[in-house]
């Protein structure tokens, strides 16, 4: 996992640009991007996570 950008929840939703009630809505669809919990409770998305579902979301939309 050496090389691979952790982002904190309110970075995504800032790219993103979503509330965080409406990512946790989309997430209980299956429809977010991929986060992961660590030990101390703080939830991180890869980089290359929101990549991929930035990717989904532009061939859903074509």
């Amino acid at each position: 996992m050496a090389g691979t950008k952790m982002l904190k929840l309110p970075e995504v939703l800032d790219e993103i640009e979503m509330s965080r009630a409406a990512f946790y809505r989309m997430r209980a669809r299956g429809q977010a991007p991929r986060l992961i919990k660590l030990p101390n409770g703080q939830l991180r998305c890869r980089r290359s996570d929101l990549d991929a579902w930035w990717k989904r979301c532009e061939q859903t939309a074509a």
